[in-house]
C-alpha cells in the first residue's frame, strides 16, 4: 500500500502534533511508569503477568518510536525537496 509523499507529510505533521501534545506525553509516561512498576513489582515466579507487562511496555515504545519514524519521514522528503529546489 503506497503512499504519496504528500500522505506521508500529512501523517508526519499529525504525528508531530501527537508527540507534542502535553497530554499525550503525560499519559505515555504514566502508563510507562505504572507498568514498569508492576513488572518491578512481581515475582519471578509471576512469568504470564510479567510478560504481558513487558509486552505492554513494548507497545507503547513501539508507539512513540513509529510517530518519531513518522515526522522523520516528513522532514526527509522536506530536505529532499528543498535539496532539488537549490
Amino acid at each position: 500500500n503506497y503512499m504519496t509523499d504528500e500522505e506521508l507529510i500529512e501523517m508526519g505533521n499529525d504525528s508531530e502534533v501527537i508527540l507534542g501534545s502535553r497530554a499525550f506525553s503525560r499519559t505515555v509516561d504514566k502508563l510507562v511508569d505504572s507498568t514498569m512498576q508492576n513488572f518491578l513489582n512481581s515475582t519471578t515466579d509471576q512469568s504470564e503477568k510479567r510478560e504481558q507487562y513487558y509486552r505492554h511496555y513494548r507497545a507503547l515504545v513501539d508507539i512513540v518510536a513509529t510517530l518519531k519514524q513518522h515526522v522523520a519521514v516528513r522532514d526527509e522528503i522536506h530536505a529532499k525537496t528543498k535539496e532539488n529546489e537549490e
